[in-house]
């Protein structure tokens, strides 16, 4: 079992940058993948970007590749997305999570989700 909680959303403007991190509790594999994603209003969820939890491979979601940056801190168990050069069409729910299935892009492949933290981006 993995307990996920979110934090860092908020408010900003256009071109601005927020840093969102998820702290994870509970027993995390080498082999997993944490993951974000984002839902917007009357949106289906997406992928925005993952990271193995061992190695250097790191997914992103086109729209966000250039401007987000996902890392992680195995000693703290946490992982950060970085978010620069926000845009308004970035404003969803964002929510971490951890898969257990090596498809980093695969919603279905994630066991645990966090409860979400919202991003808002203003023009």
């Amino acid at each position: 079992q993995v307990q996920l909680v979110e934090s860092g959303g908020g408010l900003v403007q256009a071109g601005g940058s927020l840093r969102l991190s998820c702290a994870a509790s509970g027993r995390i594999f080498s082999s997993y993948v944490m993951g974000w994603f984002r839902q917007a209003p009357g949106k289906e969820r997406e992928f925005v970007a993952a990271i193995r939890w061992s190695g250097d491979s790191t997914y992103y979601a086109d729209s966000v590749k250039g401007r987000f940056t996902i890392s992680r801190d195995n000693a703290k168990n946490t992982v950060s997305l970085q978010m620069n050069s926000l845009k308004p069409e970035d404003t969803a729910v964002y929510y971490c999570a951890v898969a257990s299935r090596p498809r980093p892009k695969w919603s279905g492949a994630y066991d645990y989700w966090g409860p979400g933290t919202q991003v808002t981006v203003s023009s």
